[in-house]
């Protein structure tokens, strides 16, 4: 397809190009982030260390959230409910879902992860990033939940489940 019928031209992002942004639990590498006149998406990939918490209970009003675990193994809260994804084990979170995910129990977790439709995502992982190694105050995420379509929510099950980990 070109870029009259998709809105956006062919988008190649090199492994050795790409940004990344690390934290003490986790590296996240940005692979795409491209608004347009049809949505868009995001793609990133995450390395999660063995026991790192990803995010807290949140959903998106706009965007489905897509995981696709390359290795390891990921504990996902959606709604209500806890399961663990292993590698090659894929899950698409639609708009106004809660969810949460960390690295299973005891494992590492390498995910690919892709929302759609997009919006420019890459500030907000970054600042991610800064607020997990200490260079800015964690209220600057709650002040950008409206720009970057995260909505924050408190999850019983969930906190005890990264307790009980």
């Amino acid at each position: 397809m070109d870029s009259k019928s998709t809105g956006f031209a062919a988008l190649l992002t090199r492994a050795s190009e790409a940004e990344t942004s690390a934290d003490p639990s986790s590296v996240m590498t940005l692979l795409a982030d491209m608004d347009g006149p049809d949505g868009g998406f995001t793609a990133y990939r995450s390395t999660f260390a063995e026991g790192a918490v990803g995010a807290p209970a949140h959903f998106h009003t706009k965007a489905t959230e897509l995981f696709f675990v390359i290795s390891g193994a990921l504990q996902v809260l959606v709604g209500e409910e806890i399961t663990v994804l292993n590698a090659g084990d894929f899950l698409a979170v639609p708009p106004n879902t809660p969810h949460a995910f960390a690295a299973a129990p005891g494992r590492t977790a390498d995910v690919l992860f892709v929302f759609t439709p997009g919006m420019a995502r890459f500030d907000y992982l970054r600042l991610l990033g800064s607020v997990m190694r200490g260079e800015a105050d964690p209220k600057k995420i709650a002040e950008s939940s409206e720009r970057y379509d995260n909505h924050y929510v408190d999850s019983p099950v969930w906190r005890e489940a990264i307790a009980a980990s």
